[in-house]
């Protein structure tokens, strides 16, 4: 009997990138997405202090800064950058195992950390790429979603509501926008987003067994 063929499609992982001003929400969004097994999410190392209820090796790697230092001479980082008067980092090896092998990799990087990935020489990164901007509806909303979570002090909130306005403009340098609403919206808009990306047919590769 002649065997039947099988046809199935393989892609590479996608890099999805998630950025938004501090306090928008993209934390929470992400939280909310790595609940389910659709991503590898990339751990951001940092040197800036645990806030409450968070915790080493699950929401960040907390890092001093000699620590954070000797990976950026070891060259460990696919991108870092001080925000607020502290570092961040994203782990390059876990990264690029992780779409070398089909797995998609979900970050929560700053505007910043966002612009250093999209100008990476690596072919490979830039095809991988999708980079999503969640944008607040209004700057009032962005001080009221920041002032709610209580985590800064009144000194802080101000610098952070000051980089924000700025980083609200920073929307056309993305991909996608999602204008936020509730985290549901927000979930719903992004899941849309990543279905579109892993059915682009540039992203497939045909494959008979």
């Amino acid at each position: 009997m002649k065997r039947e063929e099988v046809t199935a499609f393989r892609r590479e992982g996608i890099l999805f990138v998630i950025s938004a001003p501090s306090g928008t929400g993209k934390s929470t969004l992400c939280e909310n997405l790595r609940r389910t097994p659709d991503f590898i999410f990339s751990i951001s190392c940092t040197t800036r202090r645990p806030r409450p209820g968070e915790v080493n090796g699950e929401d960040y790697l907390f890092l001093d800064e000699r620590q954070f230092s000797a990976k950026v001479t070891a060259g460990e980082f696919l991108e870092y950058a001080k925000v607020h008067g502290c570092w961040y980092g994203t782990l390059r090896q876990t990264a690029i195992e992780a779409l070398s092998e089909g797995t998609d990799v979900l970050l929560d990087i700053d505007i910043q950390g966002a612009n250093n990935i999209r100008n990476q020489e690596d072919p490979r990164l830039k095809a991988a790429l999708v980079d999503v901007f969640i944008m607040p509806p209004t700057f009032a909303e962005l001080e009221r979603r920041l002032r709610k979570r209580g985590t800064e002090n009144e000194k802080e909130i101000e610098r952070r509501l000051e980089r924000g306005r700025e980083e609200m403009k920073a929307w056309k340098e993305f991909k996608y926008t999602i204008l936020s609403g509730s985290m549901e919206e927000d979930l719903t808009k992004f899941r849309a987003i990543m279905r579109a990306e892993r059915y682009l047919s540039r992203r497939l590769t045909l494959h008979e067994e």
